[in-house]
């Protein structure tokens, strides 16, 4: 056998590919929905300019909080995703490298 068939094998295999999926299902829609929040962010800025300038509070305008809020965004999807790969794809990953290790021994 040679030295990479056992990789090519557990690359095509059921659980690796149940992985892959789970992973995509989860970071395409994140991905997607933050490019999307923060391209409304960009044209508010270039086109908004009277909505983006309206005040909130003291020197705190719409523009500022929702630049903020893409700061927190970012935050909130980085700590979903290491909840989601804690729970999801961790336990499967560390199995199919338990496997992937047993048979190479």
């Amino acid at each position: 056998m040679a030295y990479g068939q056992p990789f090519i094998e557990t690359q095509q295999s059921p659980e690796f590919q149940e992985l892959r999926t789970r992973l995509r299902k989860f970071v395409f829609p994140m991905t997607a929905f933050f490019l999307v929040w923060y391209g409304i962010y960009v044209a508010l800025g270039a086109f908004a300019h009277d909505f983006m300038a309206t005040p909130v509070f003291g020197n705190v305008n719409v523009g500022l909080l929702i630049g903020l809020g893409q700061f927190l965004t970012t935050f909130v999807i980085t700590g979903l995703y290491v909840r989601f790969a804690n729970r999801e794809l961790d336990p499967r990953a560390a199995a199919i490298r338990n496997e992937l290790e047993g048979a190479n021994r």
